[in-house]
């Protein structure tokens, strides 16, 4: 396994990142163990969960997995960087979602107490929260890191302009501010490399791809299935407005004699302003798979040839679309 820094902060993270989402809802308990007790052998080391995964309001289900997995001992906590995420949910009262410092707080505690720690190593602000002011939330952020609670702060699906305000918020008050920030990106998706990537470079924040095989779109997406999210309707109607370009990939995957999953996620490998792409398993054999892309090297001309199919947005902004 490799490892890099996570962002400017130095901790180390594996080069990819398990995601959990699919404990609980659709991975059984037992499985979620092997898949998680896997992980740590092959070397992965940063797990990522949130708050709302198992879509029970209010319960963090797929929180308490892993809390029951951590219990198991053996060294789990000691060996993993903890990320969840505060933003959605949790119930029905005003002050059960987004990102006040009174929510920040009690989200922080029941996430503690579903995971069964004193610490959770990388806390996640799932969504940009436009109505709550940076000073509020950076002031609940601090307590949490002066009372422990907390090491270091991330973001998730902010636009470029966000991570911008947020850092010199943070600056201003001499607080380190975000390592990390989690955006949707994968070849088929690269929004992102007009302002999102330049932000994280310039701020030395890591990017940490979420959905890299785009729901199952690049993962193998024409041959037939009966389950799992390419069996869903609308992933079906994506995959017929975007034939032609998967064909081209799923071609091109067949000539460099790759499955088309191992070759989305290797290509995010080879993005410099990557930190871990999020893998998700369902499966144990899909954790397996993943690995195939750390020792997958596109060269310059493959690279090109994945640019011509899925075309990104020309490259930073203002240049991708002004002279």
């Amino acid at each position: 396994m490799q490892y890099v820094h996570l962002g400017r902060s130095g901790v180390k993270v594996s080069r990819l990142c398990l995601g959990t989402m699919n404990f609980g809802p659709q991975t059984s308990e037992v499985d979620s163990f092997a898949i998680m007790d896997r992980a740590l052998e092959l070397g992965i080391n940063f797990f990522d969960t949130a708050n709302v995964y198992g879509w029970k309001v209010g319960e963090g289900w797929t929180e308490q997995i892993v809390g029951r997995w951590l219990k198991q001992g053996g060294g789990r906590r000691e060996k993993i960087v903890l990320a969840t995420k505060v933003f959605g949910r949790m119930g029905d009262w005003p002050n059960q979602s987004r990102l006040s410092a009174l929510h920040i707080k009690r989200a922080c505690e029941e996430s503690l107490r579903r995971l069964g720690t004193d610490c959770i190593d990388l806390y996640q602000m799932h969504h940009v929260d436009r109505q709550s002011p940076w000073d509020e939330i950076w002031q609940a952020m601090e307590q949490l890191v002066r009372e422990g609670k907390v090491l270091y702060v991330g973001s998730s699906n902010f636009a470029g302009w966000h991570l911008a305000q947020a850092q010199e918020s943070a600056k201003s008050r001499h607080f380190l501010g975000l390592v990390s920030e989690q955006s949707l990106y994968n070849l088929a998706e690269r929004t992102v490399e007009l302002e999102v990537i330049p932000a994280c470079d310039a701020y030395g924040i890591g990017l940490i791809p979420w959905s890299p095989l785009g729901r199952g779109l690049l993962a193998g997406a024409l041959a037939p299935v009966s389950v799992g999210r390419r069996a869903n309707e609308d992933l079906k109607k994506e995959i017929e407005t975007q034939r032609p370009k998967i064909e081209a990939y799923e071609e091109f995957c067949r000539d460099m004699g790759e499955q088309p999953a191992d070759v989305a996620l290797a290509w995010l490998l080879h993005q410099p302003a990557v930190t871990a792409p999020i893998i998700g398993p369902r499966t144990m054999d899909q954790l397996s798979s993943s690995m195939r892309a750390l020792s997958l090297t596109l060269s310059g001309d493959r690279l090109k040839q994945l640019d011509e199919i899925f075309p990104g947005p020309g490259g930073p902004a203002p240049e991708a679309y002004a002279w």
